[in-house]
């Protein structure tokens, strides 16, 4: 229930590792030092060879590894961003497997394409030569793949499931993950997000006349839409009542789930509204304890005229708050994850000022009034230390996450 905390023992959650890549790089650092300096390599037209056209969007440029040839049945782009990303942390996994055992840690992932990309190609390949190409496999494309090859990469023998919620996917795996926790049944998660590129997104997307093409501009008077992206995001979730300086706590998550329309939020917020105050609730926070948003920030009209006035609501113009779509694309189903993953790299850093927000400065007068952040704002004076991200969906899929910063 809304008011009902969910960590009745009072146990924390901590997100103590994180591997990471997207538009913006495949490293810590890199991608925070990009990130302040809204740099972002991965930006840019790419072309669509089976639609004949050219789109914006966020692309992973990094080389990504192999998958081993004991797993190839699972081998797809997804499932290589998956292992870019977890193979920064791989070291912190193998440790907890010693701790605990590999039956006590299970694999919550989120994604919208999972190997998509690659039955695109398999039907291009049926299409022109009447067969699949040889290494094809439907585990390439089923939407659970992601987990299970997680899952058998790691040695992991816990519980291992994807949720599949379009654009919040992988801000729900936060609640689902602490609950396994929470239960007993799990000593630590392997958590996040990951999606990649491919024809079906990019043409969907195009379809509903969502897509810019150019640089995503949210919250402007000029805004056209969405920059589709790719990314992975996996954080390592464990409990414990003595974390190190590196952890970083889980302290609230809200959801809802308004299913005002099949693709268009709700104009009044009210989905997005119970998400954030459930959020807070779950946090035992008050909204001014916020000190930075990330929102789902998507560029479209119907999405930042919906969330400027939810926000609006519960804040004010009082919180810093911006969209990194810009710096990212949108990822979909690896959003949630990716979002919060910028915010906890602020935190890390001890930044003193959120992410600025990366427009044309054209503020859009229709918009409810929202402290959007400008790159030269004055910096507060300490380090941000609690930060909400944003993440809502088709079908009205609503998710808000809150970390912050743990005593060293």
């Amino acid at each position: 229930m809304l008011g009902e905390k969910f960590m009745t023992d009072n146990k924390k959650i901590y997100l103590s590792h994180l591997g990471l890549v997207n538009a913006l790089g495949f490293e810590h650092q890199m991608i925070y030092d990009n990130m302040l300096k809204g740099f972002s390599p991965g930006m840019g037209k790419i072309s669509s060879p089976l639609h004949g056209k050219t789109f914006f969007a966020g692309e992973v440029t990094a080389d990504l590894p192999q998958v081993p040839s004991e797993l190839s049945l699972y081998d797809c782009r997804n499932n290589r961003l998956a292992l870019a990303a977890v193979n920064q942390i791989k070291p912190a996994i193998e440790r907890l497997k010693q701790k605990f055992g590999g039956d006590r840690i299970g694999v919550v992932m989120g994604t919208s394409t999972s190997g998509v990309a690659e039955a695109e190609q398999a039907f291009v390949s049926l299409h022109n030569e009447a067969e699949f190409p040889e290494k094809f496999h439907y585990k390439q494309q089923e939407m659970g793949s992601l987990s299970k090859f997680l899952a058998s990469y790691l040695a992991l023998e816990g519980p291992s499931y994807v949720i599949s919620t379009a654009c919040s996917s992988s801000g729900k795996v936060f609640a689902s993950a602490r609950g396994l926790i929470a239960l007993g049944v799990c000593d630590a998660v392997i958590v996040g997000g990951v999606d990649s590129l491919c024809e079906m997104t990019l043409a969907g997307f195009a379809s509903l006349e969502a897509v810019s093409d150019e640089l995503t501009n949210p919250f402007s008077v000029n805004r056209k839409g969405i920059n589709i992206g790719e990314a992975a995001a996996i954080f390592v979730m464990t409990q414990s009542t003595e974390p190190d300086s590196e952890a970083i706590e889980l302290s609230g998550v809200g959801e809802s789930s308004d299913a005002h329309h099949m693709s268009a939020p709700d104009p009044e917020g009210k989905g997005a509204v119970r998400a954030i105050q459930a959020a807070l609730v779950d946090a035992q926070l008050q909204p001014e304890a916020i000190d930075y948003i990330n929102l789902h920030g998507t560029g479209t009209q119907l999405n930042d005229i919906m969330e400027s006035k939810a926000v609006s609501m519960v804040f004010g113009d009082n919180v810093p708050v911006s969209s990194t779509k810009p710096l990212t694309g949108h990822t979909l189903g690896a959003a949630g994850a990716t979002d919060l993953a910028l915010c906890w790299l602020l935190m890390k850093n001890q930044a003193c000022s959120g992410i600025p927000h990366r427009y044309d400065g054209c503020d859009d007068p229709q918009l409810s009034q929202i402290r959007l952040c400008r790159e030269n704002a004055n910096e507060q004076e300490n380090p941000v230390s609690i930060c909400m991200s944003n993440s809502f969906a088709f079908g009205g899929n609503n998710v808000s996450v809150i970390i912050q910063r743990s005593a060293s």
